[in-house]
């Protein structure tokens, strides 16, 4: 079991700002398999909450990734900044998959780059 965090490469946020949408996007789709998935979540969460963070080219191939795992069911967020640091509200900023399988998401992330 794995989650995986994409994040937009092309807004240049900060260290900072990048580790707190990063978080955001975990925590969110955490709560989803809990809720959704609990089985995946209890196994993922007993065996250390594997994580990792992926980069998209953008705003579309963040919105793709999202889709792409909402049609197979598992658990996603896709996170919107509120505009009150770097960036304008609303700015899509990054998107979580799983906890799940590790062959199911890599079906959907196994192209991308590590950020």
């Amino acid at each position: 079991m794995k989650q995986v965090i994409i994040v937009r490469g092309d807004l240049g946020m900060s260290k900072g700002k990048l580790a707190v949408q990063v978080a955001h996007a975990s925590v969110i789709a955490a709560f989803e398999a809990y809720n959704s998935h609990y089985e995946w979540f209890r196994e993922w969460w007993g065996s250390g909450q594997k994580k990792v963070v992926l980069k998209a080219t953008g705003e579309r191939e963040l919105i793709e990734l999202y889709n792409k795992a909402r049609e197979r069911h598992l658990p996603a967020s896709l996170v919107q900044d509120a505009g009150l640091t770097e960036l304008p509200s609303g700015t899509l900023t990054a998107v979580a998959i799983g906890p799940a399988p590790d062959d199911e998401v890599d079906k959907i992330t196994g192209h991308l780059k590590t950020l």
